[in-house]
């Protein structure tokens, strides 16, 4: 437990988050949970927000919900696109390119998790790793030159899940298909986000460009669809269950650590940040301890050059 939040005893809120005028950001599974609510309160700030959904219906209605709530002169959009799959992955980065000039923060938010039985996408990836990685891997490399111009960021959120299974990436068998299991290939797939997030960092440092900032949070136990859309039976109703106590805590409470990550002035890109509290679910936001697994430079630098000659996508750096 962090006793030492230096954003005080309440953590960072987004009292903290001034005018967002004429600030873009670009964020991904925004039609309900963190995501949604993410939007909403950059939005409430004056914000431009594009989201990048995979359900046209879902996308139409939250944006619907958001005009409603905060008036119709909100900048609000959606462009689809499925990050199981590649090819829809760069053709909404197209769209996004085509349709705005800055992009202040990419935030990595889209994932699915525990799916119960191994499932491979179209481009023949283990689904939580293709959806979670090398979807967001693509994306964050198509947008990363505007992104560089705009001297924006990149937030990826990602899971004290990264801590569970083996602790590594199953090099051997990467798409599990020994011994699958929905828990160990979704921390597998978190510690991949985390690690890439790391290794840019080092090759942003190393490539002269610290105009680009790169950030890794984790929401804690939230209250959202994560598990309800994709886990087992079992993994449902127990979350389910958990939801009604102290120990989840509201789905924007969840959102709070990438909207730090997108918008606190001069944050320390070495944290790790996300709720506090006993097992880091919940309580004030802040800087968490990183497992000294999630910096292992060796498996960072594999991860890097196997995810750049699976989705055929480099960096400009």
């Amino acid at each position: 437990m962090n006793n030492k939040n230096q954003f005080g005893k309440q953590g960072w809120t987004p009292e903290r988050m001034g005018d967002l005028t004429g600030k873009t950001y670009v964020i991904t599974g925004t039609t309900s949970g963190t995501g949604f609510e993410a939007s909403r309160i950059l939005l409430s700030r004056g914000a431009k927000v594009v989201m990048l959904n995979r359900n046209a219906k879902k996308s139409d209605d939250v944006v619907a919900t958001l005009k409603e709530a905060l008036g119709n002169h909100i900048d609000v959009s959606y462009i689809l696109m499925d990050l199981a799959e590649q090819a829809s992955v760069r053709k909404a980065a197209e769209e996004v390119l085509e349709k705005v000039t800055r992009i202040d923060a990419l935030m990595c938010n889209g994932a699915i998790a525990q799916v119960p039985s191994q499932k491979l996408t179209v481009d023949g990836f283990e689904s939580q790793l293709g959806v979670n990685h090398y979807g967001h891997f693509t994306l964050q490399a198509l947008l990363f030159p505007l992104i560089e111009k705009t001297k924006g960021r990149i937030v990826t959120v990602g899971s004290m899940g990264y801590n569970l299974g083996l602790k590594t990436i199953k090099f051997h068998d990467m798409n599990w298909d020994k011994n699958y299991s929905g828990n160990d290939a979704y921390s597998q797939s978190k510690l991949a986000q985390i690690m890439t997030v790391y290794e840019l960092q080092d090759r942003l440092k190393k490539a002269g460009k610290t105009d680009v900032k790169v950030y890794a949070c984790h929401p804690g136990a939230s209250a959202t669809s994560l598990i309800k859309t994709s886990g087992s039976l079992m993994t449902r109703f127990i979350w389910q269950i958990m939801k009604l106590s102290p120990m989840v805590q509201s789905a924007e409470k969840g959102a709070y650590p990438e909207l730090m990550c997108a918008t606190e002035p001069n944050l320390d890109q070495a944290g790790f940040y996300g709720p506090t509290g006993r097992n880091y679910w919940t309580g004030p936001v802040g800087e968490c301890k990183l497992e000294p697994h999630a910096r292992d430079k060796a498996v960072a630098t594999k991860l890097w050059k196997i995810s750049e000659e699976q989705t055929g996508q480099k960096f400009q750096l």
